[in-house]
């Protein structure tokens, strides 16, 4: 066991405050690694105010957006040594027989895969902390290799806003010179139009602020609708092959449905607190399909993490010292980032 430095949050909407924990002793099949630097997904700032209903595990460190070096490996772990660079995403286990492991699907694993944080560990018992802290324990399987060419602290939003854009444009084989509508300018937003102008598609944000126009064509976009203008949306109707939506606020669905060509699809990414209201004539006379999609499964993160470095691709951050994090969550809750904050977990060590 190794005492370990975090912050965590005591009871739900409760600030984050130092913390100690224990990491075990890494197994024959564990790789220990010393963290460098941590994203700050929003789905951290949900768990811990306990906005997804359900009992919250506290004390909750949070933090899924992991790069660090490793420090020590068990003895039957061959693809990791001493100081590489690493990264661990939001899964740490998973049950490994079902289908959709068998299948490299982890994120669909039938029993439930392990999270890296606010989780229990398959004995049932044992709760799994975050990388808000100075070091963590991983199985082997579930440990990426970060490419040494991308800057480390701007990878770490890779390991889940970039595999999560990442996924549903590989699974639906997105090519060059096809058009790509990316709906919202946030963390995974700004993913999504940098990966999709990588893979070669004409990229078409949609936003309500005129004011991230200038900021989407830098990332990639060729084309930027103000959703709130009627003759704007009417101006791209049944003009794209497919729409990526990262939008987890209540919004219209059925106006961006209307932007596909026949066939095309429309990928949801966020989970509003109120379900949209389908208009089925949007799917039904034009046989366009409407589906979701969530994190990618390990190997096809390890494939994200290597065409990233292949194009030069990392996320759009603002560092901040851990001290600083729950101003950061106040910053979130008011748009007020570009585009993920990431912590520098040297300020723990220092602290």
């Amino acid at each position: 066991m190794s005492l370990t430095q975090a912050y965590a949050a005591d009871a739900a909407k409760a600030p984050l405050t130092p913390f100690s924990l224990q990491r075990r002793a890494p197994g024959p099949e564990d790789v220990q690694i010393e963290i460098l630097y941590c994203g700050v997904c929003h789905s951290d700032l949900h768990q811990v105010r306990g906005d997804w209903g359900g009992k919250g595990i506290f004390p909750m460190v949070p933090g899924h957006e992991i790069v660090g070096r490793v420090s020590a490996v068990g003895a039957k772990v061959s693809r990791f040594r001493d100081h590489d660079l690493v990264g661990v995403g939001c899964l740490v286990d998973s049950c490994r027989r079902c289908d959709c492991c068998r299948e490299g699907l982890e994120q669909y694993c039938e029993r439930g895969g392990v999270g890296t944080y606010n989780a229990l560990e398959y004995d049932g018992k044992t709760p799994t902390y975050g990388g808000y802290s100075t070091r963590i324990v991983v199985d082997q399987h579930y440990v990426l290799k970060v490419p040494e060419s991308l800057d480390p602290a701007g990878a770490a939003p890779l390991l889940c806003a970039g595999i999560t854009t990442y996924s549903p444009l590989r699974h639906w084989n997105i090519k060059a010179g096809q058009r790509v509508g990316v709906v919202g300018l946030g963390g995974l937003g700004h993913m999504g139009v940098k990966l999709a102008r990588a893979m070669g598609a004409q990229v078409v944000l949609f936003t309500t602020s005129a004011s991230k126009a200038e900021d989407a064509r830098r990332l990639g976009a060729s084309e930027v609708v103000i959703s709130s203008k009627p003759e704007e949306m009417k101006r791209v109707r049944k003009s794209l092959d497919f729409v990526l939506d990262t939008v987890s606020a209540a919004h219209d669905i059925n106006a961006y449905l209307a932007t596909l060509k026949r066939e095309g699809t429309m990928v949801l990414l966020g989970i509003p607190d109120q379900p949209p209201m389908l208009q089925f004539q949007h799917l039904v006379f034009q046989r366009r399909q409407l589906s979701g999609s969530m994190i990618g499964g390990i190997a096809e993160t390890q494939e994200m993490l290597d065409f990233c470095a292949e194009h030069g691709i990392v996320s759009d951050i603002e560092l901040i010292r851990i001290q600083q994090i729950n101003q950061a969550y106040e910053r979130m809750l008011r748009n007020d980032v570009k585009y993920r904050f990431v912590i520098d977990i040297g300020s723990l060590r220092e602290a």
